[in-house]
């Protein structure tokens, strides 16, 4: 078996824990990667992909330009452009659970993820679906176990695949944070028309995956892929 480490709290200390890949996942030969903030983030080989195994948590994008921080709601409300906040607001959250970012910034050509990764498509999403035995199945494999983060119940969670999904919620368009603990939301780099974009979410009580879009004003997570060689 493999393992890899992730690091979360516990009743307000920072703790190292282990999970461990069960069938359809291995700790990659180059078992982390660094973005240009020196963030380090540790990989995870599923099927024929490699995957971070935490949330993006950037602050620049490749070319060293600034993302903002935006954490009052009426300016949140009225971007048109990338930006990035904390879940409350607060700069502990971020060590867990990454920060939050608008579609604005997903697609920015300056681009989010490291060089060498990319935001992934919903191809990239049917493809791991794909390995972990379908959307109704797929969830629990990614989740990670127990309640530490997750609202119970925490069903189907097995985190067999490495993957470690937790519940960081999103922001909404006019600034209130929603589904703390209860759903894992992530961006997806296709958008549905000229206001929305799809994103794909885990759930506390239910094992499945699923896709659907918010507007590209809303603040939820991103995982990166690596590019195909």
């Amino acid at each position: 078996m493999k393992k890899s480490f992730l690091a979360l709290r516990v009743i307000g200390a920072v703790l190292p824990i282990i999970f461990i890949c069960f069938s359809g996942c291995e700790k990659d030969d180059n078992n982390t990667v660094t973005d240009i903030d020196g963030n380090i983030y540790h990989t995870v080989s599923i099927g024929t992909q490699v995957w971070m195994v935490e949330n993006l948590k950037v602050t620049h994008y490749q070319n060293g330009d600034t993302i903002p921080n935006v954490s009052d709601s009426t300016a949140w409300d009225d971007l048109t452009g990338g930006a990035y906040c904390d879940i409350f607001n607060n700069e502990a959250n971020a060590f867990i659970y990454g920060h939050l970012y608008n579609w604005y910034a997903v697609n920015d050509s300056r681009k989010l993820c490291p060089v060498g990764w990319h935001v992934p498509t919903d191809d990239d999403w049917e493809i791991l679906i794909g390995n972990l035995g379908g959307e109704d199945v797929a969830g629990g494999k990614m989740k990670e176990t127990d309640t530490i983060h997750w609202h119970s119940p925490n069903t189907g969670a097995t985190n067999e695949s490495g993957f470690t999904g937790l519940p960081g919620g999103c922001r909404r368009h006019d600034g209130p944070f929603h589904y703390f603990t209860y759903y894992s939301f992530w961006w997806t780099a296709i958008q549905e028309n000229s206001q929305l974009a799809w994103y794909r979410s885990l759930v506390h009580d239910t094992p499945g995956i699923f896709l659907n879009h918010y507007g590209k004003d809303y603040g939820l997570s991103v995982r990166c892929v690596r590019d195909r060689k």
